[in-house]
């Protein structure tokens, strides 16, 4: 079966931003399956748009700041 946007639940989002852009913490429920948690990332570009990016690595600051984040969705799991 193919993935179909239609059946995906946003549970839970909140964002922070920091001068390089931005980290979003959400917990997404596919079909009304499993409550799962998704960290993902937007580097801003030189007009300001928001262009998903590669989470890869994070930085100790980034990190200490989606750490509240990441407990707020676990009560939502």
């Amino acid at each position: 079966m193919p993935y179909d946007a239609g059946l995906d639940k946003e549970v839970f989002s909140k964002s922070v931003e920091n001068e390089m852009g931005r980290l979003t913490v959400k917990v997404m429920s596919y079909n009304d399956g499993a409550k799962k948690l998704q960290i993902s990332r937007e580097k801003r570009g030189a007009e300001e748009i928001y262009k998903f990016s590669k989470l890869g690595r994070l930085a100790k600051d980034e990190l200490e700041s989606i750490l509240p984040l990441i407990q707020e969705a676990k009560e939502q799991m």
